[in-house]
């Protein structure tokens, strides 16, 4: 390019000194001037053309680069060069424009990097799977949670696949398909797919209006979660119902005979001391209602404090020892010496025990025996082993089938439903436990062999030491 540009000045120079030399050698020859003079001419005009030519073309090099510079840099997305001399002449104004609508050009890219980079931000932060259709159903973009929702490998690019190699779940296709034919409403629908895995998606789809062809924006809510959490409570509703339902239909129904007379005594006190159980049956279920709903809504704050294991322990056998002999049961306290300090709320852990203690002697047989204990432990966490003490109910029991334990502290589960109720239990005392142990940053194990017996051990931080 510069070479061909300094060859056209030289042969403009050239032409120009043409006309003058050839008639200063027409005057040479009829002798009207010295051919010395003619030489002497000839070659000062060409150094002199020579000179200009260079200046000229070196000028336009420079601004050739100029502009090349400005080409690269528009190329690579940054601002260009500003060295430019105020030249009036029309090269000088075109690049000063140039200049102008590349500063305009760099300004509403950065401005577009700015606007794509928050909106990916948006789509990494969302915990909705979000991906974007074209016209023909092709992937044009996904977020994360897409790819986590329906197992997407995080190093593929799917963009321009086809929607169904994303999930091949025909329900999720069936949406798909549907929400691309109404392509002017939102639309809206809940459902569960199996593939990759079992969820309840609330789905929809809204299109969008782009330059050359429009876009589907689906959105994906996983609400398995939630599902279950409804589930959890039309249980709890229906269980609460039918447990405040048996005590009170009890009471009304004796009440009721009552009031229409009954002339024997004996039958009196009979019917008297059922309405007395059932009524401290209903008390007692109010009264775990209530605790549980303030131990999941932490209402009543821990008061942490160090306490000796074998005063929980013996505290609670002593206030069971009356419910065991008239249950015909053997209640043993063990704790083992030297035993670490636990910290934790005293009222709580004692009614940790004393649930325990209850239910082991309500499930155990005449004759059978009940060790309440204490050792030394440790708790397991964030890769480290915390010094814990562990505190064990055991009985001699029917114990329980081993597909019942993982629901044992569910509210108002119980293996033997008439057993239970028998024997005037609410089914929230393993509920309560397993809170105050959760509370108390604790674990709970249950173990159980059906014809052996039970063991409930409740694990709890020790207290830390002095030093």
């Amino acid at each position: 390019m510069a070479n061909y540009s300094w060859l056209r000045v030289v042969l403009a120079v050239v032409a120009g000194l043409i006309p003058v030399v050839v008639l200063l050698a027409v005057l040479a020859a009829t002798g009207a001037v010295s051919p010395w003079l003619v030489g002497a001419v000839s070659i000062a005009g060409l150094m002199v053309g020579f000179i200009a030519a260079a200046i000229v073309a070196a000028d336009w090099q420079r601004r050739a680069e100029h502009i090349e510079a400005i080409a690269e840099a528009l190329e690579a997305r940054q601002a260009p060069p500003h060295v430019v001399r105020e030249n009036r002449d029309a090269i000088g104004r075109a690049e000063h424009r140039l200049l102008d609508a590349a500063d305009s050009i760099i300004a509403e890219v950065e401005s577009l990097t700015d606007q794509r980079d928050e909106f990916e931000a948006i789509l990494r932060s969302m915990t909705e799977a979000v991906v974007v259709t074209g016209t023909r159903g092709e992937v044009v973009l996904l977020n994360g949670a897409a790819r986590r929702m329906f197992a997407l490998e995080a190093e593929t690019d799917y963009t321009g696949r086809d929607f169904v190699e994303l999930c091949r779940d025909p329900r999720l296709q069936d949406f798909v398909a549907q929400a691309m034919r109404d392509a002017t409403e939102v639309t809206s629908r809940e459902f569960m797919i199996q593939n990759p895995a079992q969820r309840h998606l609330a789905a929809s789809a809204a299109p969008v209006r782009m330059t050359h062809d429009g876009a589907w924006v689906l959105v994906f809510h996983d609400v398995t979660q939630l599902k279950a959490y409804e589930t959890v409570r039309s249980d709890f509703i229906s269980n609460l119902t039918h447990e405040l339902r048996t005590p009170l239909a009890a009471l009304y129904g004796y009440a009721e005979t009552l009031m229409q007379g009954v002339e024997d005594s004996d039958t009196q006190r009979r019917f008297l001391r059922i309405i007395d159980r059932q009524a401290r049956r209903l008390a007692r279920l109010l009264d775990d209602l209530i605790s549980l709903s303030d131990l999941e809504r932490g209402n009543t704050p821990l008061q942490l404090e160090n306490l000796e294991a074998p005063s929980v322990i013996g505290e609670a056998a002593e206030l069971m020892k009356v419910a065991a002999g008239r249950e015909g049961v053997v209640l043993e306290v063990q704790c083992g010496e030297s035993l670490p300090k636990l910290l934790g709320d005293h009222d709580r852990l004692h009614q940790v025990m004393v649930n325990l203690i209850d239910n082991a002697i309500k499930y155990t047989p005449r004759g059978g025996h009940v060790t309440a204990s204490a050792r030394e432990a440790s708790l397991n966490g964030n890769g480290k082993a915390t010094p814990a003490v562990a505190l064990a109910v055991s009985d001699t029991g029917e114990g329980i089938p081993e597909r019942d334990i993982p629901r044992l502290t569910e509210r108002f589960y119980r293996v033997d439903r008439a057993r239970s109720r028998e024997l005037g239990g609410t089914g929230l005392g393993l509920a309560i436990v397993k809170h105050i142990v959760q509370l108390h940053q604790g674990a709970l194990k249950i173990e159980s062999r059906v014809g052996v017996g039970t063991t409930v051990t409740v694990t709890i931080p020790a207290a830390q030491s002095p030093s």
